[in-house]
């Protein structure tokens, strides 16, 4: 991941209208206090120190840059001492302003952003504060009002793969094309973590397919997915029961993951795809006009509704920290009264 940072504004790969704003910010030299918001491995770091290796050279660095992170001290004390006394002070060689990075900003306490707020304004001359954090909301709106801010969203596939690409020639590293869409589909927009993922299954498995990437990170497999919900649906209480129960415990899969991944199948009627390849089979265990009706599972509305509800309830229940068997009892079960309010209306 450091080894692939991007050094120069140029290298970045997102973003572009937020990039070329700074750049004109830089070029005519009116750079503003920055607040760069959003998710993880989005690039927002990447971005400021991309834009403090343009700004100065590199022995003046460290005379004019003072980067804070989330695990130094960033208290009230800090705010009042450190910080303030590097903002006060010029440097006697070098016109131009300071800069102050305070990343995972919103790690800072009520009483130090307070402080800060100050410091921001009696300094403006001579330092430029840049704010980094994960949540807009936890950074006090009297700081909010002195910054200018950007909004980093998740990383588009189109993005991610050119750089991912790029990466794995770099590393000759063996990626199959679903093994490329699983690693964009589960790092889902952050660029931190699909290099994380790439080199963790590289080193695993040596060849990166979407079955070593899902292995590699725990993730159930869309094929998993598909036998339980066949199981839920297609086969009685205690069967389907201990078939999910022995595939959890041979693939040491979590049941909020599995829940979560059903939740998409339910949403986006993934069923049709599901059914089709059950109703191959000849032995299906439901009766001919059964048979018909749940090869266009597509849940009706209402009765999709209800379903939701009770999936919504067990993830609730499962933050909570109950017993993982008696939910899953419970997620079968609501399929299985779904599955038959399905039969009993049609």
């Amino acid at each position: 991941v450091e080894k692939y940072r991007p050094q120069a504004l140029s290298e970045l790969v997102s973003h572009r209208d937020i990039l070329s704003t700074v750049q004109r910010f830089i070029s005519e030299d009116r750079l503003p206090h920055l607040l760069l918001y959003g998710p993880p491995g989005t690039g927002k770091t990447s971005t400021i120190l991309a834009c403090a290796r343009q700004l100065y050279r590199e022995r003046e660095f460290g005379s004019m840059v003072l980067e804070l992170n989330a695990s130094d001290d960033r208290g009230i004390d800090i705010v009042r001492g450190p910080i303030l006394s590097f903002a006060s002070t010029r440097t006697i060689f070098k016109k131009g302003f300071k800069l102050v990075i305070l990343d995972e900003a919103d790690a800072m306490t009520q009483d130090a952003q307070n402080a800060l707020r100050r410091v921001i304004e009696k300094f403006t001359e001579n330092t430029r504060f840049c704010l980094i954090c994960n949540y807009l909301s936890k950074i006090i709106p009297a700081l909010q009002s002195r910054c200018t801010r950007f909004r980093f969203g998740p990383l588009t596939p189109e993005l991610m793969v050119p750089r991912l690409q790029h990466v794995i020639q770099e590393e000759g590293v063996d990626v199959t094309e679903d093994g490329m869409k699983a690693l964009v589909t589960l790092s889902s927009g952050d660029m931190r973590r699909a290099l994380n993922i790439l080199q963790s299954t590289s080193m695993a498995f040596g060849k990166v397919t979407e079955e070593n990437v899902y292995t590699c990170t725990g993730h159930p497999l869309k094929s998993d997915i598909a036998n339980i919900l066949d199981w839920m649906l297609n086969q009685d209480f205690s069967t389907a029961y201990r078939k999910i129960m022995e595939l959890k415990t041979l693939k040491g899969l979590a049941l909020q993951d599995i829940l979560t991944e059903i939740h998409l199948f339910v949403h986006r009627g993934g069923e049709r795809v599901r059914l089709r390849m059950i109703l191959e089979r000849p032995n299906f265990p439901l009766p001919l006009t059964e048979r018909f009706l749940l090869s266009t599972v597509d849940f009706p509305p209402s009765i999709r509704i209800q379903l939701l509800i009770k999936l919504a309830d067990i993830e609730y229940r499962l933050a909570a920290g109950t017993s993982e068997k008696i939910q899953l009892s419970s997620l079968i079960a609501a399929f299985q009264v779904t599955r038959d309010l399905v039969v009993a209306e049609a």
